[in-house]
């Protein structure tokens, strides 16, 4: 698991748009949000198709749901249905890290059913900040990195160093050889001392 903490993240519906009603008797569908093991949210004034609601925030039903940890839930959007089983516009696993958007928005389109945009400021901060293992392991390899680097460096310098002191050594030897041997063939030819 990841060391992340969300301490809550509070979601609220920005904006819907429905694509068509699963009614056949009532057209004015009675749209609600959902999340497993919680209470449905209905939306009262989402009863038109291809028509774009936009909310606040602050509405008397918001917020949509809350989430206390990094753990995803199953929820969805549907509609009430009078004869049988409530119908499905879109289920899906609903996490705090859907929320990538820089303003804390995320954006769910199904196809032929819905559009929605989601708000939760808190749940961006959560999921930019890298988990504790990554992060150490990312300084980890920031740290030998600079050793490895720092430690060649120093290394080339010093051999540097090392092979220009040794070709100096050379030359200064060669130097002083080039007059020893010259004094000897002066002291073998005796010509030394006469000048």
């Amino acid at each position: 698991m990841t060391g992340r903490t969300l301490a809550s993240g509070v979601v609220t519906l920005q904006s819907i748009k429905i694509f068509k009603t699963h009614e056949w008797i009532n057209s004015k569908p009675t749209v609600y949000f959902h999340c497993k093991g919680e209470n449905k949210t209905i939306l009262p004034d989402v009863k038109e198709i291809h028509f774009l609601y936009s909310y606040k925030g602050e509405e008397s039903w918001q917020p949509l749901t809350e989430f206390v940890d990094e753990k995803c839930k199953r929820c969805g959007l549907y509609e009430k249905d009078t004869l049988k089983s409530d119908d499905t516009f879109d289920e899906w696993e609903f996490c705090p890290s859907d929320f990538t958007a820089p303003d804390g928005k995320y954006v769910r389109v199904k196809d032929n059913e819905l559009n929605a945009t989601f708000l939760c400021p808190q749940c961006v901060s959560a999921s930019i900040m890298p988990n504790g293992n990554n992060g150490l392991h990312v300084i980890f390899v920031i740290i030998i990195s600079a050793v490895v680097s720092t430690v060649s460096v120093i290394g080339v310098v010093t051999a540097y160093k090392y092979w220009q002191k040794k070709k100096r050594e050379q030359d200064h030897a060669r130097f002083l050889k080039l007059f020893d041997d010259s004094d000897d063939i002066e002291d073998e030819l005796g010509l030394g001392h006469m000048i």
